[in-house]
């Protein structure tokens, strides 16, 4: 399957169009997604004006970046002009965006082709959503970017965007087999973006590499923003070996045995690549923050969807619905402490790291992919979106029964791009290429 970066190339050169392009990726949506069930919306008249006017402007010379051409799905809680943004609703399928979120806007002035949006679980939350894991379709894909994960995984897209509360873009892109990257919170505009906890929405990209992760994060990210620092990363090869080092605590106690072996595993090869890779213990505070990410969730979902919920109660399944019943019932002292932790440990880990060891390594999940009636456990994605911490996921093999697990690196607050060499170097020295989807085959 074609990568971003390659493809751009490729068509830059005139060595393929993006008519072309986006006819590979509509010929495996046509294969794929009868099983899969990874799009909402699918806008093919659309996606081929615009295929044709970018393979127009690339005769010319008009060159809009290194996105031209490239097709994209977007996750359906992001506004796209003209398009419904239903957010996994039965009462809002009829939506019509009146104007694109920026991040969307973003990647059309890139070059991008917007093909239509991917599946969402309701309102961002955690019912199972149709879609299925393309490596077996009895396995959920994950959530709440589970459409955006498992396009990219079959090819039906060359890259798609995500959003992450809890575990919404590393939990169902690891689940899938494809890199992800959520960045720092605060990094990556969220307006026209469907919230779920304020605090800790954010906004990411999964692709097919690291590299393409890269494309994608510099063309979403606010570089007006003055916290953020978007500084490209140098892709060379080799790369040079990073700092790293590893966590234990609940990223050891929680990893099922087939993700132990298969970090342990992985450990070895990026030892014996040369860097020492020290065990790098969790501040105390790290204990409760499964529960108190949980609070925080409940909480500020509940601020938001209140009136909506109590108008029409009948619009939110099962698992959102006690969500939000949890934030209602929390007494407003105990969401006072909480938030008290999260800002203290926010700020105890964005100095936490080391000066010579600049990321972290932990397992992206705890295990495999689940069966389809969940969207997984998010216990190692919840405490990175509760501080805000970057991460960025890759794959690092395949489990005993054939389900993709992936490797999760931890950077330093608003530094991509020394996150995403590391990631780079980690990919070249695993060396793991999973193939195509074997659920779908």
């Amino acid at each position: 399957m074609r990568t971003i970066h390659a493809a751009a190339e490729d068509i830059r050169e005139g060595r393929l169009s993006p008519v072309d392009l986006l006819d590979e990726c509509l010929e495996r949506v046509d294969r794929f997604e009868p099983r899969v069930r990874a799009w909402v919306l699918l806008d093919r008249d659309g996606a081929r004006e615009t295929a044709k006017l970018r393979h127009d402007e690339a005769r010319r010379g008009q060159w809009r970046g290194p996105l031209h051409g490239i097709p994209l799905g977007i996750k359906d809680i992001f506004d796209v002009f003209d398009w419904p943004t239903a957010c996994g609703s039965k009462l809002w399928a009829n939506s019509i965006a009146r104007q694109d979120a920026t991040v969307v806007k973003r990647l059309r002035e890139a070059g991008a082709v917007l093909m239509g949006k991917t599946v969402t679980t309701m309102y961002a939350s955690f019912d199972p959503p149709v879609t299925r894991n393309p490596w077996n379709l009895d396995r959920t894909p994950g959530g709440s970017s589970s459409g955006s994960a498992a396009a990219v995984a079959c090819g039906m897209c060359l890259g798609a965007l995500a959003s992450q509360t809890g575990g919404s873009i590393t939990r169902p892109a690891s689940y899938c087999g494809v890199p992800s990257i959520k960045p720092s919170y605060g990094c990556v505009p969220v307006d026209g973006v469907l919230p779920l906890a304020e605090s800790m929405d954010h906004v990411g990209a999964m692709a097919r590499c690291v590299r393409d992760l890269s494309i994608l994060f510099e063309t979403i990210a606010d570089e007006r923003d003055p916290r953020t620092k978007v500084k490209a990363p140098v892709f060379t090869s080799p790369m040079p070996a990073p700092a790293l080092a590893w966590i234990g605590g609940l990223f050891a106690s929680r990893a099922a045995p087939a993700m132990r072996e298969c970090f342990e595993g992985a450990l070895r090869q990026l030892r014996a690549a040369g860097p020492e890779i020290p065990e790098s213990p969790l501040p105390a505070a790290f204990g409760p923050i499964l529960e108190r990410h949980r609070t925080v969730m409940a909480v500020e979902a509940a601020a938001y969807h209140e009136p909506r919920l109590r108008r029409h109660p009948q619009d939110y399944d099962p698992c959102i619905s006690s969500l939000l019943k949890e934030g209602l019932a929390t007494p407003a002292p105990e969401f006072a402490r909480v938030k008290e932790h999260q800002e203290r440990l926010t700020h105890e880990m964005r100095f936490y790291f080391f000066a010579d060891k600049s990321v972290l390594l932990c397992p992206a999940t705890t295990g495999p992919a689940p069966a389809a009636d969940t969207t997984g456990d998010p216990a190692f994605n919840s405490p990175w979106s509760y501080t805000g911490l970057p991460t960025v996921s890759i794959p690092m093999g395949l489990s005993p029964d054939g389900m993709p697990l992936a490797l999760q690196l931890v950077g330093q607050n608003h530094e991509e791009a020394t996150l995403l060499e590391a990631a780079a170097w980690c990919a070249e020295v695993l060396n793991v290429d999973l193939g195509e989807p074997r659920g779908v085959l």
